[in-house]
């Protein structure tokens, strides 16, 4: 299947079947992913969340599923070894090396919407579902079709007994990673968060390398 692939904001480096990129402050981009294909997202200064994801190129109907990844489980902390799902129940992406252990499955991709209406702002960023939205259009997915994001390295506490959520600090460090391996060829979509709480109030980079 011959797809779009959107070129991510800048490229690094590209030595043979290796792509090193980067994802400026608050922006996304999207690409195909092949299957066995690695993709390490990489937090170049620290305490940057990215909102991963991702489709099967053949059929997009079939996309990262939250709910069924966290039912396989059992549990809603994912790390190295854990299996990211679809909605069909098909193995998508497989942690196969995580420097951080602490990521989100549970909180839907930030937008203008979640500005305005958590934060009060009157002239809200599009956030990471708008930045989504524009990279996965050429590839003919609609704004609706987007499901809640794997958001690498964001840092959601749960309190058992209240059931409350806080977001806090990412634990990332500078230079941290964490690799997937497709398991389909995808189409993945990935951002630089725009959420201030998520982020420790200073937004930065996402660099990522498929090889």
């Amino acid at each position: 299947m011959d797809l779009p692939v959107r070129p991510p904001h800048s490229v690094l480096a590209k030595e043979d079947r290796v792509t090193h990129a980067v994802i400026p402050p608050q922006s996304g981009t999207a690409f195909l992913l092949r299957k066995h294909q690695r993709l390490t997202v990489i937090d170049p200064e620290g305490q940057q969340v990215s909102d991963l994801v991702a489709f099967n190129a053949d059929d997009t109907d079939e996309w990262l599923s939250s709910g069924r990844s966290l039912d396989y489980a059992s549990k809603f902390l994912l790390t190295t070894g854990d299996v990211l799902y679809s909605n069909r129940s098909g193995p998508m992406l497989v942690i196969d090396e995580d420097r951080v252990g602490r990521h989100d499955f549970l909180l839907a991709p930030c937008s203008k919407e979640m500005f305005a209406r958590l934060y009060g702002h009157t002239e809200p960023h599009r956030g990471c579902f708008g930045n989504l939205a524009s990279a996965l259009e050429p590839f003919g997915i609609s704004p609706d079709a987007i499901p809640t994001a794997f958001n690498v390295f964001m840092n959601v506490q749960v309190d058992g007994v209240a059931g409350t959520l806080s977001v806090e600090p990412p634990l990332s460090k500078a230079g941290d990673t964490t690799t997937f391996v497709a398991q389909m060829d995808l189409i993945v979509g990935l951002t630089a968060c725009s959420a201030g709480q998520s982020n420790n109030f200073r937004f930065k980079p996402i660099h990522y390398r498929i090889d």
